[in-house]
């Protein structure tokens, strides 16, 4: 089959690599039909990642059909249409039995193009499948659905739940990259004050507006300032971090209120200065994390009743062969003006499965 391969930092390549087998009992091999690009991805590209290993296939997030399953698999079958979450489950481990699936001790957590082959393929193996696989209704459209494997549980989870936001709060975006504008659009749901957005592409800010943000302000001295004068001064109940560079990070900390809120959202590859010597006295809270998806099954039923506008952030799309042509379009977001590009290969007749 074809996949997306890592090579080493700022290398990877769209070429030929051995087909998946059914490796463990709980597998499932999916024929990926629609598979999208994470920031994350440009992180590893960058090195920001070094457990990632040259000769592993990229990409954590896919719509597709199951055309193969393990003996011990009961939730999902050949022929079914499934969302293949970024994250993977064992379901039986402390942290999976606490609905922590991100820190899954037993072979789980994300994986998916981090530690094993993932989802730039295809084709794409799937470890414990009945609890990292969501049954897709045939209306849901796949450039749709697959926006659900990675951004909007992100969003949503470590950034609007964990920073707590609530009704009649003011809250600060910063980044309005896809993460951001998912975290903006769920952030609605608490029905907030106000929402800030915070980036340094015009084009970015335009949509952040599209999405529900009720203020924009480029990065830097402006967006503190507008923060303060929309807050008299107190600053923001939630500022949710969504870019995974020093300097936003440490700019979030500045805009928050006393008592407030800073959810991290973003990976950051370099460390960022903690600047106690302020925030000690100010009964901060910080938050990091990786989704968990546990909010998944939610964010589909919400979905499949037009509840998220995940249309409006898919702004390119190409055939599955055009990989590093989506590569190049997404790295150069400031210029290509995209948000999210969604990529769907032709269909296969046979996989020719080999177990081990």
């Amino acid at each position: 089959m074809k996949a997306l391969v890592f090579h080493g930092s700022g290398k990877s390549a769209w070429e030929d690599v051995a087909d998946p087998g059914i490796q463990d009992a709980t597998d499932a091999i999916v024929r990926v039909d629609a598979v999208t690009i994470c920031g994350t991805d440009l992180h590893i590209l960058k090195g920001d990642l070094p457990e990632v290993r040259p000769g592993t296939v990229l990409g954590h997030e896919a719509v597709g059909e199951v055309v193969e399953v393990g003996s011990d698999v009961r939730m999902v079958r050949p022929g079914d249409r499934v969302l293949v979450s970024c994250i993977t489950a064992c379901g039986r481990c402390r942290y999976c039995r606490e609905g922590s699936y991100g820190q899954c001790r037993a072979g789980g957590g994300w994986i998916l193009g981090h530690l094993i082959d993932g989802t730039q393929a295809e084709y794409v193996r799937v470890p414990h499948a009945d609890l990292s696989t969501y049954a897709l209704r045939g209306a849901v459209d796949s450039k749709d659905a697959v926006l659900l494997a990675d951004i909007f549980p992100t969003a949503y989870e470590v950034g609007v739940l964990n920073g707590r936001v609530r009704p009649a709060d003011t809250v600060v975006v910063v980044g309005a990259g896809p993460i951001g504008l998912a975290a903006i659009a769920t952030a609605r749901f608490y029905t907030p004050e106000r929402i800030i957005a915070v980036d340094l592409a015009p084009a970015r800010l335009d949509a952040a507006k599209r999405l529900g943000a009720d203020a924009v302000a480029s990065a830097g001295d402006e967006a503190e300032q507008l923060v303060a004068d929309l807050t008299e001064g107190l600053g923001a109940d939630v500022v949710i971090e969504a870019v995974g560079v020093p300097a936003s990070f440490e700019a979030c900390t500045r805009m928050v209120r006393p008592g407030g809120h800073v959810a991290n959202v973003g990976v950051h590859g370099k460390p960022a200065t903690l600047h106690l010597e302020d925030l000690w006295i100010k009964n901060v809270t910080i938050t990091t994390g990786l989704v968990d998806t546990y909010s998944t099954p939610t964010l589909l039923r919400m979905m499949a009743a037009g509840q998220l506008p995940t249309s409006s952030l898919v702004t390119h799309t190409f055939p599955m062969d055009a990989m590093e042509e989506a590569y190049e379009v997404f790295a150069r977001a400031a210029d290509t003006g995209a948000l999210k590009v969604v990529l769907g290969g032709p269909q296969h007749d046979a996989l020719t499965i080999r177990t081990p």
